[in-house]
This record gives C-alpha cells, sequence and structure tokens, in this order.
C-alpha cells in the first residue's frame, strides 16, 4: 500500500507542476486578446491565428488543468445531497464514481482521440482558417490532458481506497497541498 501511495503522490506532483505552468497560459491568452483588440481597433488589422491562438491556449489551460482540479477536489458535483451523508459514505460514493464515470470516459476519450491526433500530425493538417495555425498542437492536448485526468483518478481511487482501510489520511482534507 505504501508504493502505491508513493505513486499517488507522485502523480498528485505531476498535476501540480502542470497546473503552475498551465497558469501562465492564462496570461498569455489575455495578452494575445489585448494585442489581437488593438490591433483589429486602431489598425484595422486582425489574424486568425490570434483567434486560434486563443483558443488553443483556452484548451490547452482547460485540459491540462482537469486533472490538479480533481486533485484539489473543485470538480462539479451535487453538494447539496452529497454533504449530507457520512464521509464515509462520500468516499463509497467518490469511489463508485471514479470507476464507473471517469476512468471508463477517460480511458475511451484517449482510446478514441488518438488515432485522430496521430493522422492530424502525420499529415500536418492546417486550419481551414484564412492564416489559421496547424491543428495537431491543440488536438494533442485531448489525450495528454484526458491521461493527466486518469491519472488523477487512478490516484485520487486508491488515496480513497487507503482511507476506508484506515492506511491513510482523509484524502478530501490537504492541508499540505497549496493552491498554484
Amino acid at each position: 500500500m505504501r508504493a502505491v501511495l508513493g505513486l499517488c503522490g507522485a502523480i498528485d506532483a505531476l498535476n501540480t507542476q502542470v497546473a503552475r505552468a498551465v497558469k501562465w497560459l492564462v496570461l498569455a491568452s489575455i495578452l494575445i486578446s489585448s494585442i489581437n483588440a488593438v490591433m483589429r481597433k486602431a489598425f484595422s488589422l486582425s489574424s486568425n491565428a490570434y483567434l486560434e491562438a486563443q483558443w488553443y491556449l483556452f484548451s490547452a489551460v482547460f485540459l491540462l488543468g482537469a486533472g490538479y482540479t480533481l486533485l484539489k477536489n473543485e470538480h462539479v458535483k451535487i453538494d447539496i445531497v452529497f454533504g449530507h451523508f457520512s464521509r464515509r459514505t462520500q468516499v463509497f460514493i467518490e469511489i463508485f464514481g471514479t470507476v464507473v464515470f471517469l476512468l471508463p470516459f477517460a480511458l475511451a476519450t484517449i482510446w478514441i482521440s488518438t488515432p485522430a491526433v496521430i493522422a492530424k500530425i502525420v499529415s500536418g493538417e492546417v486550419s481551414q482558417n484564412n492564416g489559421g495555425l496547424l491543428l495537431w498542437p491543440a488536438w494533442i492536448l485531448i489525450p495528454i490532458g484526458f491521461t493527466l485526468l486518469g491519472l488523477q483518478g487512478f490516484s485520487e481511487l486508491f488515496k480513497r481506497i487507503a482511507f476506508l482501510a484506515g492506511a491513510a489520511p482523509d484524502p478530501g482534507v490537504r492541508p499540505d497541498i497549496e493552491h498554484v
């Protein structure tokens, strides 16, 4: 159990480091958006590449940050019902949701998206928009993001199992992990 919890710690650290890097993409998106707006309004110049870069950056933040969001227990759930259960029941519900919904969805998304990503990389496919960007950098975020989410799902699953077995503290309480 100790080795598995060590692996969970490594996955948690990985998603924390990814989140630290990804937060800068929000600033980049804001800067690109601002520059594009000023260029469009002041000089009647605009670029589809700027717009697509914003979409790519937003996609990167969303997809690469999903694992960290799960780590911090900040994902959407129905707390009005969930909060009335004992902590032990809540952990069983979280385990059920992870095994039945999260992990199969993450694995299916990786499985289904990977051939499309490979095809886009091989073909060098470019956006249909005039001045558009390559498509594969945005598409590759899908399997990478869902891999990070799936890994974090496994981490959360095993931490909850360890908690129920009395081998680890409650994973819902995280004083040792700071927000990035």
